[in-house]
């Protein structure tokens, strides 16, 4: 009995595994729009799907993170965008139609994300997560929206960047809740895109060093937020609080993975796949802790991570 379950899980597997492997044959005349180019994630799939051979259509907020791209080939071309800005949207996807005309686009990677401020929910105010929403969760369904029309001509593929933090909340602030909104737009448009031939495509990064100033920022944050929350709120939580908080911040990042190819390669093959995962999960944290973490009953993930910070509990 448990050879044929084993057996049947196997061929299961080995039919999956040569389905993944199944690449498009016509990437050559594809366009592909991707967010948030000027470093990171963004900037790494940019320059793979360039050497693809596919147009690639790169929106970087600033003037200095297009030109970082002039070593890639002239199929590759810059827009600046702020995904915050309806109207730096409109203009990018009336630049974007006058590209691909008829041919419609291929491909649009909601990449474009912030992480900071981060900190426990008090310390913050209401404008606060408001400025991680407008890029991470607003930003992502306004471009979407905007680049629909074209990506349903092709009966394309919309690949969102959420997070690890999409199913487990791990921190306070808009970040977490920015990627639970973006899981959940994913997966309403992918029911509703189905009947058009249009993929959608969620992906789950674990931690990931994505820039060289992340602890810097995330730090400089932390500082500013405690110095400026009400003296209430610092004599309950304490000194002690704050420093052991920000060495838990310190220990997150200095176990980031610097190998940032493991996302922009799910990027690449939700795009590139004839059959293409509805979820990627990229970094052995997300595969072996995160996700699973998420799929325990509330109380036993709640004392695991509370467990893991042992000595924030016991202050607090």
């Amino acid at each position: 009995m448990w050879l044929l379950i084993l057996v049947a899980l196997g061929l299961v597997y080995l039919f999956r595994w040569n389905q993944r492997r199944l690449i498009l044959s016509n990437l050559l005349d594809k366009y592909v729009l991707i967010t948030g180019c000027d470093s990171g994630f963004g900037n790494l799939a940019a320059k793979q799907l360039d050497k693809r051979g596919m147009h690639v259509l790169a929106a970087c907020l600033t003037q200095k993170g297009a030109e970082n791209l002039k070593e890639t080939s002239s199929r590759l071309q810059t827009v600046i965008l702020d995904v915050t800005d309806s109207q730096s949207v409109n203009a990018a996807t009336a630049w974007v139609t006058s590209i691909v005309g008829n041919k419609g686009l291929w491909g649009v990677v909601n990449n474009a994300g912030i992480s900071v401020p981060t900190a426990p929910n008090e310390w913050m105010t209401k404008e606060e997560f408001c400025k991680i929403l407008n890029v991470n969760l607003l930003g992502v369904i306004d471009v979407t929206l905007k680049m629909l029309p074209l990506i349903r001509k092709a009966r394309g593929r919309v690949v969102n960047v959420a997070s690890i933090a999409g199913r487990l909340t791990i921190c306070g602030g808009g970040y977490c809740i920015s990627k639970y909104g973006v899981e959940s737009f994913s997966d309403s448009l992918r029911r509703e895109m189905k009947p058009f031939g249009v993929k959608i495509c969620i992906i789950e990064p674990g931690f990931f060093a994505t820039h060289v100033t992340d602890a810097k920022c995330m730090k400089e944050s932390i500082n500013k937020l405690w110095a400026r929350v009400p003296e209430e709120i610092r004599r309950s939580y304490g000194q002690q609080y704050f420093e052991e908080y920000c060495k838990m911040i310190d220990m997150h990042l200095s176990m980031s993975s610097k190998k940032l190819s493991l996302v922009s390669d799910a990027m690449e093959h939700a795009l590139t796949a004839v059959h293409p995962k509805t979820r990627y999960s990229a970094g052995w944290d997300a595969k072996l802790l995160y996700i699973p973490l998420s799929y325990f009953p509330t109380v036993i993930t709640d004392f695991l991570i509370v467990s893991l910070f042992p000595k924030l509990l016991k202050i607090a």
